[in-house]
């Protein structure tokens, strides 16, 4: 395996970072798995439609499956928050400081706000973390706010508050649609001591749980994703920057190539800039089967080369012409945007291990604070529906989502269409939590970086 040639690439020092840094990266997918396990196994508990023991083994293994089948799109849209040309252009210690300045950063404050049994996004930590440690980097390179992807940031920005929006409507909705479909008074009362759901709706409930789990598992699994692959390519680069799993890969995207200059010729959209990147790219793959057969340190060069070539076709060209190189454009995704199976299936186990513990204190918060009255059987349901749907939804635009937001705002949503009320006090921790998870984490992360520059002096 060539990964074993990266003893070569890094000092001793450097690799003791490396480690850490992996380390801590499936230590915070790992907190993410406890600190989010109330998301899926609150409404199956306290409908008793499940043991709590059996509840989180299940959701255990269903975010472990969501994760391996999950695919990798929204893991690069989290990589692409920050723009890692800036991994590779500074210093190896600047690169592993902020690597593990974001992610310190995102793990305190999923365990503070988890010892607080506060049901805040873990994905808004994350990614105020990686804001944190850009803009850092940004100003002591003297780039100012050039750290930031921010087209990508506000697009991220946008998903986690619609998503938000989306379980408090959509939730309430489907209640009120159920009450008046399903007669069954049952489903719209808090259940007595003792007493357990219908058959029928306790499946419906051991489903829905079920699928928030493996929604969480597909969505928050390839925010860990996103986040190794981070520190991969920071240390790495020459190893994950372009895929050198496939035999002929660099052989494909070079005939891939050839085949778009020819569709941008027919369509008379050959512009010099496009001229010029096809050029490149061309020249970047000229006489080799493999990325591998490229030499290490032209890799990640060869990465910006078909990356750029690759958005001058999203963004530059007529959308008649963009669909007609669509297939070269998925060529082109499985050069630079893949994810190694280890690293797939070390996220799974970290998620699907840390689900199964620590989820009591968020879920007496979800089930029993946010609303004045006992979770009903179809309240439970619906929010649940929501946010199984919703995430699914997300990872089909690629689009990374807080799947704790979605089922705290759908059993809000479904308490407020009930007329069962809502604890004001639980809620206006949880806004304030939610509105202080940016500026707390970008804050801590920064910090890290800029105590750390300072410190030493890289």
């Amino acid at each position: 395996m060539e990964l074993l040639g990266f003893y070569s690439d890094l000092p001793l020092e450097q690799f003791l970072l490396f480690v850490a840094a992996l380390v801590v990266a499936f230590g915070f997918e790992f907190v993410n798995g406890f600190h989010d396990t109330a998301n899926a196994v609150a409404t199956v508990i306290y409908t008793r439609s499940l043991p709590a023991t059996p509840a989180v083994i299940f959701s255990g293994f269903l975010n472990f499956l969501g994760v391996l089948m999950g695919g990798t799109a929204v893991a690069f849209t989290i990589v692409n928050l920050l723009p890692v040309d800036i991994l590779i252009e500074a210093s190896p210690r600047s690169a592993m400081m902020m690597v593990l300045s974001l992610l310190s950063a995102g793990i305190i404050w999923n365990l503070g706000t988890w010892l607080l049994g506060l049901p805040v996004s873990s994905s808004h930590a994350l990614i105020g973390s990686i804001m944190g440690a850009g803009l850092a980097n940004g100003i002591i390179a003297g780039r100012g706010m050039g750290g930031l992807n921010w087209e990508q940031v506000f697009q991220v920005a946008e998903s986690l508050i619609l998503s938000l929006v989306i379980g408090f409507a959509v939730a309430g909705g489907l209640l009120l649609l159920m009450k008046s479909i399903i007669r069954d008074p049952r489903l719209y009362s808090p259940p007595h001591d003792g007493e357990h759901p219908p058959s029928w709706i306790r499946g419906v409930l051991i489903f829905t749980c079920g699928g928030v789990s493996f929604a969480h598992g597909s969505n928050d699994g390839q925010k860990g994703m996103g986040l190794i692959l981070l520190v991969l390519i920071g240390f790495l680069p020459g190893i994950y920057s372009v895929n050198t799993e496939s035999r002929d890969l660099a052989q494909q995207v070079h005939e891939a190539t050839l085949r778009i200059k020819k569709t941008l010729e027919e369509s008379q959209e050959l512009t010099t800039e496009a001229g010029q990147r096809i050029a490149a790219t061309l020249k970047a793959t000229q006489g080799v089967f493999s990325f591998r057969q490229i030499d290490r340190g032209n890799r990640w060069q060869t990465r910006k080369t078909i990356l750029e070539l690759k958005r001058h076709l999203t963004q530059s060209v007529s959308a008649e012409a963009h669909a007609k190189v669509h297939e070269e454009l998925v060529i082109f995704n499985r050069a630079i945007e893949f994810v190694p199976l280890w690293v797939v299936v070390g996220v799974a186990l970290a998620l699907g291990v840390g689900t199964t513990i620590g989820y009591k204190r968020i879920v007496v918060t979800v089930a029993e604070k946010i609303g004045k009255a006992h979770l009903t059987y179809a309240q439970g349901a619906a929010a649940e529906i929501t946010a199984a749907a919703t995430i699914a939804l997300a990872d089909m635009i690629h689009m990374p989502v807080s799947t704790t937001q979605v089922l705290s705002s759908g059993v809000a949503g479904t308490m407020v269409a009930n007329k069962s009320g809502v604890q004001g006090s639980t809620i206006k921790k949880i806004i304030l939590a939610w509105f202080l998870t940016f500026p707390a984490v970008m804050t801590m992360s920064a910090t890290f970086y800029f105590v750390g520059h300072f410190v030493f002096g890289y």
